[in-house]
This record gives C-alpha cells, sequence and structure tokens, in this order.
C-alpha cells in the first residue's frame, strides 16, 4: 500500500493536509465488492447460473476483451471479437446468423455486448427452457425485428446456410421450394409469414423445426465442451 505524502514548503514546514491516495489494497477490495454485486445481480438474472459459474463468464468475459484490445471505456465485446467466440467455441460458421446473434445478445443495441449481455444471453443460449429458447430462436430469425418471418427472410436465411451444389442450374429454385415447404408447415393462419405465435405452435409440434432457418444455438457437443473449459475451475475460486 502506498501513500501520497503531503507537498513541503522550502522553509521545511508541510502544506494544507490532503487526503491520501487510495492504495492497491483498497482499490483490490472495491474491485472484489463490485464482483460480488455483479455476480448477485447476475446470479438473479441469468437464473440458469449459479454464483460460481456467473465468476467463471465474468473471468473469461474479462479476458476475451482484455485479448479483443478494447479501449476501457467500451468496456465490451465487439462484433468481430464476439463472432470470433463463436466459431471457437461452438463452430459457428454462417456470417448470417452469427451477427443475428450477436444483435440477440445486445439488448440495449449499442454494438457492444456488456458483461451483464453476455451472462445473461449465455443463460439462454446454454441452458435456456424451450420457451427462452424459441423466443430466441425467433429473434435470430426476424431480421428486420418487425414481429414476423416473411418470406423473403426465409429465404435469405436459407440461401446463406444451405451448400449450393455446382449441378444446379438455377439453386435459387431449390431453396424457393424449401420456404414454400416451410410456409405449408408452420404458418398457421396462412397469412404468407409467420408470427411468434404460429413458429412457436410449430416448434411444440415438432422441435426439429426450433432451428429451421439455420443453426443459432450450440450443439450438444460443443456446449458440454464451453461448460467444461469454463467452469472446470469453479470449486478453485
Amino acid at each position: 500500500m502506498f501513500r501520497c505524502d503531503p507537498p513541503v514548503s522550502p522553509g521545511g514546514s508541510a502544506g494544507p493536509p490532503r487526503p491520501r491516495c487510495r492504495g492497491s489494497g483498497e482499490r483490490a477490495a472495491m474491485g472484489r465488492r463490485r464482483l460480488r454485486q455483479l455476480v448477485d445481480s447476475l446470479r438473479r438474472s441469468a437464473e440458469h447460473f449459479d454464483k460460481r459459474e456467473v465468476e467463471c463468464l465474468i473471468r473469461l468475459f474479462d479476458a476475451l476483451v482484455a485479448e479483443s484490445g478494447s479501449r476501457p471505456a467500451a468496456g465490451g465485446l465487439g462484433r468481430s471479437m464476439f463472432r470470433d467466440a463463436l466459431h471457437s467455441a461452438f463452430g459457428m460458421t454462417d456470417d448470417m446468423i452469427m451477427d443475428r446473434v450477436f444483435h440477440t445478445f445486445d439488448r440495449d443495441n449499442d454494438s457492444c455486448i456488456s458483461v451483464v449481455e453476455w451472462v445473461e444471453g449465455l443463460s439462454v443460449f446454454l441452458r435456456g427452457t424451450l420457451e427462452e429458447r424459441i423466443k430466441y430462436c425467433f429473434e435470430v430469425y426476424d431480421l428486420n425485428g418487425d414481429g414476423y418471418i416473411s418470406r423473403e427472410e426465409m429465404f435469405q436465411m436459407l440461401k446463406n446456410s444451405l451448400l449450393k451444389q455446382p449441378s444446379e442450374e438455377d439453386p435459387d429454385e431449390g431453396i424457393k421450394d424449401l420456404v414454400d415447404i416451410a410456409l405449408k408447415k408452420m404458418d398457421y393462419d396462412h397469412d404468407g409469414k409467420l408470427s411468434f405465435m404460429d413458429f412457436e405452435k410449430a416448434v411444440r409440434d415438432e422441435m426439429l423445426l426450433l432451428e429451421a432457418f439455420g443453426p443459432c444455438l450450440p450443439d450438444i457437443k460443443s456446449s458440454m465442451a464451453f461448460e467444461q473449459k469454463t467452469f472446470q475451475d469453479t470449486r478453485r475460486l
């Protein structure tokens, strides 16, 4: 711990007393208090994680921010670093889907994932209930945020995610056929687009339709690997 000594006048007398600077120990204690407050808050809002898991995710977030070289004022993960994390941890490769996952995590739309958005987003991403995952996937697929998944949005997502076969003369025709099949199966009110109610009913009837327009959730293998790696030192925190 250190202190700031008051200035000494030419005559040797000290100037007016000044408050001491906070030492490293005091700053560390303040940091621990803030961390505990953050953990307690996130434990309530990211209910699928316990306290120690929340701490692990905060530490991972801090490491990713440091690795990205973000300015301290930004205090979060930018789009590029977040996409890199999705790719390395969960094997995601679809640019459009990764951008949409970023948007879904970024609740305040400031183009930066805060530590709160990170932990709360992962709570649903990794361990969400069926209801939470349906809501999340619908938001990912609703590209313009108007509350519907339109025929055009389905086409764009499927076109972006499906591999084109060289032998196909017009691959877009095949994608249009898939969109027609999706609408026939999921568009219960027959208005040519999917409302949240349409999407929810379709998924509850057939779980495979949850990620009908692109993989936006981690598979079981990558999810388990991420949790094992991230939470392996939980007991020592």
